[in-house]
């Protein structure tokens, strides 16, 4: 399926900082969505959109701060970046540690918001390659059996044959036929792999 192109949006109740971000983003070929409220953001938020999320931190109802943990909750992973034309420190620590690309204070470099644009792109086409990945392999480990999830678990763990046939109550035998199952619908070559696919079942 063919990926959407990044669309920049853009969120800041003063329509002349509205007009000069779209008119530079149009200049260097970005396509831009701009909104002069939160509230009319988030009506319009739908799916897994390619792109990122520039937010003024100061705005009437939600501020920045708050729109960005609104984004998370509706599901949204858009990286952020955040524009304010006040020096607020704390403020900007906090949009920092919640995950935020930058922080930028008005008026600001154009080449610098280019370039956290650029970076807020990059991290998220890596982020959402990560999720289809993870995707996958949940999708993979939901075609075992309640048993063979539970022989999977054990054998990533390090326990022989005979050890989880002891905690499972079951035979070696029986063991060896579930840990064959398990290796060819997990499509892995070896235990090693297996482990490895578990792990990054953890993460995800």
């Amino acid at each position: 399926m063919t990926q959407p192109p990044a669309t920049i949006f853009l969120v800041d109740d003063d329509e002349s900082v509205l007009r000069g971000l779209r008119r530079l983003l149009r200049a260097v070929g970005y396509a831009s969505k701009s909104f002069a409220s939160p509230a009319e953001f988030l009506a319009q938020l739908s799916g897994d959109m390619p792109g990122c999320a520039v937010l003024d931190l100061r705005m009437p109802g939600l501020n920045g701060l708050e729109l960005q943990q609104a984004m998370e909750s509706k599901g949204c992973h858009l990286p952020v970046i955040f524009i304010s034309g006040h020096g607020d420190v704390p403020a900007s620590v906090r949009a920092m540690k919640a995950g935020a690309v930058d922080f930028l204070l008005k008026p600001f470099d154009e080449q610098q918001l280019l370039g956290a644009i650029s970076q807020a792109l990059l991290k998220d086409a890596s982020a959402r390659v990560g999720r289809t990945e993870t995707a996958a392999l949940h999708a993979r480990h939901a075609v075992l059996t309640p048993r063979e999830r539970e022989v999977c678990t054990l054998v990533a763990q390090g326990l022989t044959n005979k050890e989880v046939a002891q905690q499972l109550g079951t035979t070696e035998k029986t063991i060896k036929v579930h840990r064959a199952r398990v290796i060819q619908k997990l499509d892995v070559d070896s235990v090693a792999e297996l482990v490895r696919f578990v792990d990054r079942l953890s993460q995800g």
